[in-house]
Protein backbone atom coordinates (compact mmCIF):
# COMPACT_ATOMS: atom_id res chain seq x y z
CA UNK A 1 0.00 0.00 0.00
CA UNK A 2 1.36 3.40 -0.96
CA UNK A 3 1.65 5.65 2.14
CA UNK A 4 0.64 8.72 0.09
CA UNK A 5 -2.42 7.62 -1.89
CA UNK A 6 -3.23 4.61 0.37
CA UNK A 7 -3.91 2.39 -2.64
CA UNK A 8 -2.59 -1.16 -3.03
CA UNK A 9 0.13 -1.35 -5.66
CA UNK A 10 2.33 -4.13 -7.07
CA UNK A 11 5.95 -4.15 -5.84
CA UNK A 12 7.32 -2.93 -9.18
CA UNK A 13 5.28 0.28 -8.81
CA UNK A 14 7.52 1.46 -5.93
CA UNK A 15 10.76 2.93 -7.35
CA UNK A 16 13.86 2.97 -5.17
CA UNK A 17 15.45 6.26 -4.13
CA UNK A 18 19.16 6.88 -3.70
CA UNK A 19 18.62 9.36 -0.85
CA UNK A 20 16.68 7.19 1.59
CA UNK A 21 14.82 3.90 2.03
CA UNK A 22 11.28 5.30 1.93
CA UNK A 23 8.97 4.05 -0.78
CA UNK A 24 6.01 5.61 -2.59
CA UNK A 25 4.27 4.66 -5.79
CA UNK A 26 5.43 6.01 -9.14
CA UNK A 27 2.29 8.08 -9.74
CA UNK A 28 2.48 9.85 -6.38
CA UNK A 29 6.18 10.65 -6.77
CA UNK A 30 5.62 12.03 -10.28
CA UNK A 31 2.80 14.28 -9.07
CA UNK A 32 4.88 15.39 -6.08
CA UNK A 33 7.84 16.33 -8.30
CA UNK A 34 5.61 18.00 -10.87
CA UNK A 35 4.22 20.35 -8.21
CA UNK A 36 7.68 21.03 -6.75
CA UNK A 37 9.26 21.91 -10.09
CA UNK A 38 6.31 24.09 -11.09
CA UNK A 39 6.88 26.04 -7.83
CA UNK A 40 10.61 26.47 -8.66
CA UNK A 41 11.67 24.20 -5.80
CA UNK A 42 14.71 22.24 -6.97
CA UNK A 43 15.94 21.13 -3.55
CA UNK A 44 13.10 18.63 -3.27
CA UNK A 45 13.01 16.48 -0.16
CA UNK A 46 11.60 13.00 0.19
CA UNK A 47 7.84 13.10 0.91
CA UNK A 48 8.49 11.23 4.17
CA UNK A 49 11.78 12.70 5.48
CA UNK A 50 14.10 15.73 5.02
CA UNK A 51 16.54 13.81 2.78
CA UNK A 52 17.01 15.66 -0.53
CA UNK A 53 16.21 13.71 -3.68
CA UNK A 54 19.14 13.13 -5.99
CA UNK A 55 19.03 14.71 -9.49
CA UNK A 56 19.32 11.25 -11.06
CA UNK A 57 16.14 10.16 -9.29
CA UNK A 58 14.35 13.37 -10.31
CA UNK A 59 15.28 12.83 -13.96
CA UNK A 60 14.11 9.22 -13.79
CA UNK A 61 10.76 10.09 -12.18
CA UNK A 62 9.88 13.15 -14.29
CA UNK A 63 8.24 11.89 -17.45
CA UNK A 64 7.76 15.18 -19.33
CA UNK A 65 10.88 16.54 -21.08
CA UNK A 66 9.67 20.10 -20.44
CA UNK A 67 9.67 19.50 -16.69
CA UNK A 68 13.13 17.98 -16.83
CA UNK A 69 14.42 21.01 -18.75
CA UNK A 70 12.76 23.35 -16.27
CA UNK A 71 14.31 21.42 -13.38
CA UNK A 72 17.76 21.71 -14.98
CA UNK A 73 17.27 25.43 -15.52
CA UNK A 74 16.15 26.06 -11.93
CA UNK A 75 18.99 23.91 -10.59
CA UNK A 76 21.54 25.86 -12.63
CA UNK A 77 20.04 29.16 -11.54
CA UNK A 78 20.21 28.09 -7.91
CA UNK A 79 23.89 27.21 -8.21
CA UNK A 80 24.67 30.47 -10.00
CA UNK A 81 22.68 32.56 -7.54
CA UNK A 82 24.60 31.02 -4.65
CA UNK A 83 27.89 32.15 -6.23
CA UNK A 84 28.81 35.65 -4.95
CA UNK A 85 30.56 36.41 -8.25
CA UNK A 86 27.48 35.91 -10.41
CA UNK A 87 25.81 38.97 -11.93
CA UNK A 88 22.59 38.81 -13.96
CA UNK A 89 22.13 40.94 -17.05
CA UNK A 90 19.62 43.74 -16.29
CA UNK A 91 18.36 43.97 -19.88
CA UNK A 92 14.67 43.17 -20.43
CA UNK A 93 13.94 39.60 -21.51
CA UNK A 94 17.56 38.56 -20.87
CA UNK A 95 18.38 36.04 -18.17
CA UNK A 96 22.06 35.61 -19.00
CA UNK A 97 24.46 35.22 -16.08
CA UNK A 98 27.95 36.69 -16.06
CA UNK A 99 30.40 35.09 -13.65
CA UNK A 100 32.80 37.88 -12.68
CA UNK A 101 35.71 37.56 -10.26
CA UNK A 102 38.09 40.36 -9.32
CA UNK A 103 35.95 43.01 -11.01
CA UNK A 104 35.63 45.39 -8.06
CA UNK A 105 38.22 47.82 -9.47
CA UNK A 106 37.02 47.48 -13.07
CA UNK A 107 33.26 47.13 -12.61
CA UNK A 108 32.20 47.40 -16.27
CA UNK A 109 30.63 44.10 -17.35
CA UNK A 110 29.25 43.06 -20.73
CA UNK A 111 26.54 40.48 -21.28
CA UNK A 112 27.86 37.61 -23.37
CA UNK A 113 24.55 36.44 -24.79
CA UNK A 114 24.42 36.60 -28.56
CA UNK A 115 22.39 39.61 -29.68
CA UNK A 116 22.42 41.33 -26.26
CA UNK A 117 25.80 42.82 -25.30
CA UNK A 118 24.31 45.00 -22.56
CA UNK A 119 26.89 46.81 -20.44
CA UNK A 120 26.17 47.04 -16.71
CA UNK A 121 27.86 47.75 -13.39
CA UNK A 122 29.37 45.01 -11.26
CA UNK A 123 28.50 46.76 -7.98
CA UNK A 124 24.91 48.00 -8.39
CA UNK A 125 23.90 45.54 -11.17
CA UNK A 126 22.34 48.40 -13.14
CA UNK A 127 23.08 49.61 -16.69
CA UNK A 128 26.56 51.04 -17.00
CA UNK A 129 26.91 54.61 -15.66
CA UNK A 130 30.41 55.89 -16.45
CA UNK A 131 29.82 59.42 -15.14
CA UNK A 132 27.86 58.81 -11.97
CA UNK A 133 28.05 56.90 -8.68
CA UNK A 134 26.20 53.68 -8.03
CA UNK A 135 22.66 54.09 -6.80
CA UNK A 136 20.62 51.47 -4.94
CA UNK A 137 18.58 49.42 -7.36
CA UNK A 138 14.95 50.56 -7.03
CA UNK A 139 11.97 48.33 -7.42
CA UNK A 140 9.91 48.72 -10.54
CA UNK A 141 7.52 51.66 -10.61
CA UNK A 142 4.58 49.37 -9.96
CA UNK A 143 6.24 47.82 -6.93
CA UNK A 144 7.43 51.15 -5.58
CA UNK A 145 3.92 52.55 -5.59
CA UNK A 146 2.22 52.35 -2.19
CA UNK A 147 -1.14 51.68 -3.76
CA UNK A 148 -2.46 48.20 -4.24
CA UNK A 149 -1.33 46.46 -7.40
CA UNK A 150 -2.80 43.69 -9.52
CA UNK A 151 -1.06 40.37 -10.05
CA UNK A 152 -1.99 38.17 -13.00
CA UNK A 153 -1.02 34.53 -12.52
CA UNK A 154 -0.21 32.55 -15.65
CA UNK A 155 -3.02 30.09 -15.15
CA UNK A 156 -6.36 30.85 -13.58
CA UNK A 157 -8.54 28.31 -11.88
CA UNK A 158 -11.41 29.38 -14.08
CA UNK A 159 -11.45 29.56 -17.88
CA UNK A 160 -9.51 32.48 -19.36
CA UNK A 161 -10.38 35.34 -17.02
CA UNK A 162 -7.45 36.86 -15.11
CA UNK A 163 -7.40 36.30 -11.36
CA UNK A 164 -6.81 39.60 -9.56
CA UNK A 165 -4.95 39.75 -6.27
CA UNK A 166 -4.30 42.98 -4.34
CA UNK A 167 -0.61 43.18 -3.43
CA UNK A 168 0.88 45.96 -1.31
CA UNK A 169 4.37 47.27 -2.03
CA UNK A 170 5.64 46.21 1.40
CA UNK A 171 4.51 42.63 0.70
CA UNK A 172 7.24 42.21 -1.96
CA UNK A 173 10.94 42.30 -1.14
CA UNK A 174 14.12 41.02 -2.75
CA UNK A 175 16.37 38.22 -1.57
CA UNK A 176 19.60 39.69 -0.10
CA UNK A 177 21.71 37.11 -1.96
CA UNK A 178 20.21 36.64 -5.44
CA UNK A 179 17.80 39.66 -5.59
CA UNK A 180 14.85 37.43 -6.50
CA UNK A 181 11.43 38.96 -5.80
CA UNK A 182 9.70 37.29 -2.85
CA UNK A 183 6.13 37.97 -1.79
CA UNK A 184 4.89 37.50 1.77
CA UNK A 185 1.61 38.63 3.26
CA UNK A 186 2.62 41.20 5.85
CA UNK A 187 0.26 39.88 8.52
CA UNK A 188 2.78 39.45 11.32
CA UNK A 189 3.49 35.79 10.53
CA UNK A 190 6.93 34.17 10.88
CA UNK A 191 9.73 36.40 9.60
CA UNK A 192 12.19 33.55 8.95
CA UNK A 193 12.29 33.32 5.15
CA UNK A 194 13.98 30.82 2.85
CA UNK A 195 14.56 31.79 -0.77
CA UNK A 196 13.58 28.94 -3.09
CA UNK A 197 15.92 30.21 -5.82
CA UNK A 198 19.27 30.32 -3.99
CA UNK A 199 18.37 28.75 -0.63
CA UNK A 200 19.29 31.87 1.33
CA UNK A 201 17.92 32.03 4.88
CA UNK A 202 17.14 35.64 5.73
CA UNK A 203 15.07 37.87 8.01
CA UNK A 204 12.02 39.51 6.43
CA UNK A 205 12.34 42.59 8.68
CA UNK A 206 15.99 43.54 8.22
CA UNK A 207 16.66 41.63 4.95
CA UNK A 208 19.93 40.22 6.25
CA UNK A 209 21.20 36.67 5.93
CA UNK A 210 20.74 35.09 9.32
CA UNK A 211 21.50 32.07 11.44
CA UNK A 212 19.10 30.28 13.73
CA UNK A 213 19.97 32.59 16.69
CA UNK A 214 19.17 35.85 14.86
CA UNK A 215 15.78 36.26 16.52
CA UNK A 216 17.26 35.44 19.94
CA UNK A 217 19.89 38.17 19.60
CA UNK A 218 19.25 41.81 20.61
CA UNK A 219 18.75 42.83 16.98
CA UNK A 220 15.22 44.18 17.36
CA UNK A 221 13.86 41.57 14.93
CA UNK A 222 11.24 39.17 16.24
CA UNK A 223 9.90 35.86 14.98
CA UNK A 224 6.45 37.40 14.58
CA UNK A 225 5.67 41.01 13.90
CA UNK A 226 5.34 43.48 11.05
CA UNK A 227 8.27 45.75 11.97
CA UNK A 228 11.46 45.55 14.03
CA UNK A 229 11.66 47.30 17.35
CA UNK A 230 12.58 50.95 17.44
CA UNK A 231 16.04 51.94 18.64
CA UNK A 232 14.66 53.30 21.93
CA UNK A 233 12.68 50.16 22.69
CA UNK A 234 15.66 47.97 21.82
CA UNK A 235 18.00 49.90 24.13
CA UNK A 236 15.47 49.86 26.98
CA UNK A 237 15.02 46.09 26.55
CA UNK A 238 18.79 45.52 26.59
CA UNK A 239 19.23 47.70 29.68
CA UNK A 240 16.43 45.80 31.40
CA UNK A 241 18.08 42.49 30.57
CA UNK A 242 21.48 43.62 31.88
CA UNK A 243 20.07 45.07 35.12
CA UNK A 244 17.45 42.42 35.78
CA UNK A 245 19.39 39.34 34.68
CA UNK A 246 20.66 38.30 38.16
CA UNK A 247 17.18 38.44 39.69
CA UNK A 248 15.47 36.70 36.75
CA UNK A 249 18.10 33.96 36.49
CA UNK A 250 17.96 33.35 40.25
CA UNK A 251 14.16 33.17 40.11
CA UNK A 252 14.21 30.73 37.17
CA UNK A 253 16.82 28.54 38.85
CA UNK A 254 14.88 28.64 42.14
CA UNK A 255 11.73 27.45 40.37
CA UNK A 256 13.48 24.88 38.17
CA UNK A 257 15.23 23.07 41.04
CA UNK A 258 12.10 21.96 42.97
CA UNK A 259 10.07 21.45 39.80
CA UNK A 260 12.60 19.02 38.31
CA UNK A 261 13.47 17.35 41.62
CA UNK A 262 9.87 16.74 42.67
CA UNK A 263 8.05 16.79 39.35
CA UNK A 264 10.15 14.11 37.63
CA UNK A 265 9.31 11.30 40.12
CA UNK A 266 5.62 12.26 40.01
CA UNK A 267 5.66 12.30 36.23
CA UNK A 268 7.36 8.90 36.00
CA UNK A 269 4.91 7.35 38.45
CA UNK A 270 1.91 8.67 36.51
CA UNK A 271 3.49 7.58 33.23
CA UNK A 272 3.86 4.01 34.45
CA UNK A 273 0.25 3.96 35.64
CA UNK A 274 -1.08 5.39 32.37
CA UNK A 275 0.82 2.86 30.25
CA UNK A 276 -0.84 0.06 32.13
CA UNK A 277 0.45 -3.39 33.09
CA UNK A 278 0.27 -6.82 31.50
CA UNK A 279 -2.52 -9.00 32.82
CA UNK A 280 0.02 -11.50 34.10
CA UNK A 281 1.28 -9.07 36.78
CA UNK A 282 -0.34 -9.20 40.18
CA UNK A 283 -1.26 -6.19 42.29
CA UNK A 284 1.95 -6.42 44.33
CA UNK A 285 4.06 -6.55 41.18
CA UNK A 286 2.29 -3.53 39.76
CA UNK A 287 2.85 -1.58 42.98
CA UNK A 288 6.51 -2.63 42.95
CA UNK A 289 6.92 -1.37 39.39
CA UNK A 290 5.48 2.03 40.25
CA UNK A 291 7.56 2.28 43.40
CA UNK A 292 10.79 1.32 41.62
CA UNK A 293 10.23 3.89 38.87
CA UNK A 294 9.58 6.62 41.44
CA UNK A 295 12.66 5.67 43.50
CA UNK A 296 14.83 5.60 40.39
CA UNK A 297 13.55 9.05 39.44
CA UNK A 298 14.39 10.32 42.93
CA UNK A 299 18.01 9.30 42.39
CA UNK A 300 18.19 10.65 38.84
CA UNK A 301 16.32 13.95 39.29
CA UNK A 302 19.05 15.68 41.41
CA UNK A 303 21.62 14.84 38.74
CA UNK A 304 19.38 16.25 36.00
CA UNK A 305 18.73 19.34 38.12
CA UNK A 306 22.44 19.92 38.74
CA UNK A 307 23.31 19.52 35.05
CA UNK A 308 20.46 21.79 33.94
CA UNK A 309 21.30 24.57 36.38
CA UNK A 310 25.06 24.11 35.99
CA UNK A 311 24.88 24.52 32.20
CA UNK A 312 21.85 26.81 31.81
CA UNK A 313 22.88 29.53 34.28
CA UNK A 314 26.39 30.11 32.80
CA UNK A 315 24.92 30.15 29.28
CA UNK A 316 22.32 32.76 30.23
CA UNK A 317 24.92 34.90 32.02
CA UNK A 318 27.25 34.66 29.01
CA UNK A 319 24.48 35.71 26.66
CA UNK A 320 23.33 38.67 28.77
CA UNK A 321 26.75 40.03 29.74
CA UNK A 322 28.41 39.06 26.48
CA UNK A 323 26.12 39.37 23.46
CA UNK A 324 23.64 41.86 24.94
CA UNK A 325 26.30 44.01 26.58
CA UNK A 326 28.32 44.14 23.35
CA UNK A 327 25.23 45.14 21.38
CA UNK A 328 24.40 47.82 23.93
CA UNK A 329 27.94 49.25 23.75
CA UNK A 330 27.67 49.44 19.97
Amino acid sequence: ECPLCLLPQPPEAFPTLASCAHRSCQACLEQYLRIAVSESRVQVACPHCPAALQPTDVHRLLAEPALRDKYEEFLLRRLLAADPGTRWCPAPDCSYAVIAYGCAECPRLTCGREGCGTEFCYHCRQPWHPNGPCAPAPLTSSLASPSAQLVYPEESANAHLPFLLPVEAEDIKVCPRCSAFIMKINDGSCNRMNCTVCGCLFCWLCLQEISDVHFLSPSGCTFWGKRPWSRTRKILWQLGMVLGAPMVISLVAGIAVPVITIGLPIYMGRKVLVLGFPRTLSGCQQCLSVTSSVLLSLFVSPIITAVTVGIGVPLMLTYVYGVVMLSLCR
